[in-house]
């Protein structure tokens, strides 16, 4: 068997340095990423991106892409399983898909995971998203960094069709989840700090 090391570059991010791993991680990521994508793309077949045409497989790319970046920048970080969760995030909370379906597909962890990034809608709405960053908080660091990229992926321009209101109190749960994740992940932390200061720009 031949060990690869993993080459070292270094990354400067709102005057942070990260360690950048340069290495192919050692499982295949292309196999894993389809299998989750054709759950997540069948299962969210007839969803859209808001105000868009666009598929909402989109949404989860974007998102699975910012945790593949994020594990090129962090050490100690289980890439299968993350890009899984990520790519799979939204099922229990937007399509009929339940949580024994993503047991057996997947596995009890990856379902776990999913859940605790589940809103509880039985619960008031002002208290969702706490719940929510509580459940997280209890499971390991990749779930809190799908958090993270989930809402990084989230801060591109709102919908014409939102007040100052709403575009106000979604930058202030940026902050929120911002807050509440500090120390999941560094990078994905700094990139979530950078839009929340550009989302001034649209309100």
């Amino acid at each position: 068997m031949i060990w690869i090391f993993p080459k070292i570059r270094k990354l400067t991010l709102l005057g942070r340095e990260f360690t950048m791993k340069t290495n192919t991680p050692p499982f295949d990521i292309q196999q894993t990423y389809q299998k989750a994508i054709r759950f997540a793309g069948e299962k969210h077949a007839d969803q859209k991106m808001p105000a868009s045409k666009a598929s909402y497989l989109l949404h989860l790319s974007n998102v699975a892409m910012e945790v593949i970046l994020a594990e090129r920048h962090t050490r100690d970080f289980d890439l299968e399983f993350a890009v899984q969760v990520a790519l799979l995030h939204d099922v229990l909370e937007d399509t009929p898909a339940s949580f024994e379906e993503v047991v057996e597909s997947f596995s009890p962890e990856i379902a776990e995971a999913v859940l605790a990034l589940t809103k509880n809608e039985e619960l008031p709405a002002d208290i969702q998203i706490p719940d929510s960053l509580m459940r997280i908080k209890a499971l390991r660091k990749e779930v809190w960094a799908v958090k993270l990229a989930d809402r990084i992926s989230n801060m591109q321009e709102p919908p014409n069709t939102w007040n100052q209101e709403k575009k106000k109190h979604y930058r202030q749960v940026a902050k929120l989840i911002l807050q509440e994740l500090e120390g999941g992940n560094a990078y994905l932390e700094s990139r979530l700090e950078a839009l929340i200061q550009d989302y001034k720009d649209f309100i």
